[in-house]
């Protein structure tokens, strides 16, 4: 990786591992890019190579996508040089029986660790870390869904880093002391949704309360092994919340005013992707054609982190930080949508780039707001923050962190603290 390539927060910021020029014919051609299980060539930059319905992608890191993918495990850990992993997953996991499947089997021997919350926090992150220098480990593999993945990523930070987790935290210039002596991290998610597993960033919750981001080249996982059978068992409710933090994750940065048309070309293709799939995956969530359509969205949306997201993120990740509710990431990317689009539409361009989604979409006589609203309903997704135990008192504490957050000053419209107020005040 060479960080000189890489920029944060007002620059263009396009990292590419070892791709040539894109061109605007390029962009058209991703535009039209085949679904996944068909494959397609390398002589574009994407650098799929194709293995039965397993597909290696090259792009910010080394992908391993299609049904059977996590078979391959074994193997990418001894081309890492790993040879004593910790293994970071959830208690929910386990209890699914995914880590007991063959190709997993010769972890039985690794260090587990298991007690990941809902939202990662600092504690938990020096509970893994200790299980870490206690096993003698060399590496790490996460295995689940954004949580299991964001808290190993801090792990495998402060494993080769040292001092504590906030002095690498963005907004405080954290971003120039982390290096690329992380430790190794394989990330193979169990969700379509948080794009985590080729995500730069982290979001960890320290002791104090603030939920900041720790981003960097580097913390992008060396290898993701993206397997949607590990999906087939996820429930309706989480394949809807996670599915729609997915979804937000492409609306978001393909808003974003930063300049990136790579970006915005994959952000698009991933929205396609997920609203076409998410209903069908939600319905029948053993149908492999929707499972493998939703997890690609969701890698796709992960890729264009790099474009920066908004005011969604900004409230949802101060959201996160409550201690009074434990909130889903994505149920609250999912119930702040609507709203934020409504108040971002004023502005002329994202109007433009709207119109272009719901035309994606096959919105003839509906916004994509209210079609968005109307999603949320179809799939469950519980409408007001006060139906989640989020008490009003909260709402000014939220928006002082929101200001604050990394993800704050790449919404495509300015907003103050009254905005977010009111934002808030519209879905309470």
């Amino acid at each position: 990786m060479q960080s000189s390539a890489y920029r944060y927060l007002g620059r263009v910021s396009i990292w590419w591992s070892g791709l040539p020029r894109w061109s605007r014919d390029r962009m058209r051609w991703l535009r039209s890019m085949p679904n996944a299980r068909r494959g397609c060539s390398d002589a574009d930059g994407l650098n799929i190579k194709e293995s039965g319905s397993v597909h290696t992608i090259t792009y910010l890191t080394n992908i391993s996508f299609g049904l059977g993918a996590s078979d391959s495990l074994a193997e990418i850990l001894r081309e890492l040089g790993v040879s004593r992993p910790l293994v970071i997953s959830d208690h929910g996991i386990k209890s699914a029986g995914l880590l007991k499947r063959p190709g997993f089997a010769f972890l039985n021997t690794a260090p587990v660790f298991l007690d990941v919350p809902t939202n990662p926090t600092e504690s938990a992150v020096a509970a893994g870390l200790k299980v870490y220098r206690e096993g003698g480990c060399d590496g790490v593999v996460a295995i689940g869904g954004g949580s299991p993945i964001d808290l190993a990523k801090g792990v495998a930070l402060l494993a080769t880093h040292d001092g504590e987790l906030e002095r690498y935290a963005a907004i405080l210039g954290g971003l120039a002391r982390i290096t690329s002596a992380v430790a190794p991290l394989v990330a193979i998610p169990t969700t379509a949704g948080t794009g985590s597993e080729v995500g730069r960033a982290a979001l960890i919750t320290l002791d104090d309360g603030r939920k900041l981001g720790f981003i960097s080249p580097y913390l992008i996982p060396r290898r993701a092994i993206c397997d949607p059978a590990l999906t087939m068992g996820l429930p309706p409710a989480l394949t809807a919340s996670t599915g729609l933090d997915a979804l937000s994750h492409c609306i978001e940065t393909y808003l974003s005013p930063r300049y990136n048309p790579p970006a915005e070309a994959i952000a698009t293709d991933g929205f396609k992707r997920i609203w076409k799939a998410l209903p069908v995956a939600y319905a029948d969530g053993a149908n492999a054609e929707a499972r493998t359509e939703l997890m690609m969205g969701a890698l796709e949306g992960g890729m264009t982190f790099q474009k920066g997201l908004g005011a969604v993120h900004a409230l949802s990740h101060a959201l996160g930080g409550l201690k009074e509710a434990k909130l889903h990431h994505g149920t609250l990317n999912a119930i702040l949508m609507p709203t934020v689009l409504r108040w971002n539409l004023q502005v002329e361009a994202v109007a433009e780039k709207v119109g272009y989604l719901e035309s994606l979409a096959g919105l003839e006589q509906t916004a994509l707001a209210d079609a968005l609203d109307g999603l949320n309903q179809r799939l469950g997704i519980t409408p007001r923050l006060s139906e989640l135990g989020v008490p009003r008192h909260v709402i000014d504490w939220v928006c002082e962190r929101a200001l604050a957050d990394h993800s704050h000053p790449t919404n495509p419209r300015s907003l103050t603290k009254e905005d977010y107020a009111a934002i808030l005040e519209t879905v309470f």
